[in-house]
């Protein structure tokens, strides 16, 4: 499950994708247009940060800003940073596997079923950008313009 960590963590890198190229965001500005705690928000983006997800600037002119474009942003890059691994259980994990003491590997049939959740995961959010996740966010904000206008 993702958690609130990563949740606000998406949340703060879509809103950072919205900006023009270059352009810094205040840690208050995006707290307050995510509903986001910005002392958590403060964390997350320190974190972020040192992943190489973001730049930050200190100072009156300061901020934060992708450090990258967001199409070279893979989602599933930024969910482990943040959450850890993708698998439902720690038998099913290929980054931080951990063997089961109450089962068989070869025959559980839940360790099987996880691997395949696992797998669906993370094809998912392996092949989907921050970019595709930016501007789903705006389809949908257009989708529902048009449905006022009409």
């Amino acid at each position: 499950m993702l958690t609130k960590k990563g949740k606000y963590g998406l949340k703060a890198l879509v809103h950072l994708a919205r900006l023009p190229v270059g352009q810094l965001a205040f840690v208050a500005d995006i707290a307050t247009g995510n509903n986001i705690p910005k002392k958590f928000l403060d964390a997350i983006l320190g974190e972020l940060r040192n992943a190489g997800f973001v730049q930050s600037r200190k100072g009156k002119e300061g901020g934060y800003r992708l450090a990258r474009p967001a199409d070279e942003i893979k989602i599933g890059h930024v969910v482990r940073v943040l959450d850890g691994p993708l698998a439902p259980i720690p038998c099913a994990s290929r980054t931080r596997y951990s063997r089961c003491e109450d089962c068989n590997e070869a025959t559980c049939q839940v360790r099987h079923l996880m691997l395949e959740v696992r797998q669906a995961i993370a094809e998912v959010l392996d092949q989907r950008s921050l970019a595709e996740m930016r501007d789903i966010a705006s389809d949908d904000d257009l989708s529902a313009a048009l449905k006022i206008q009409a």
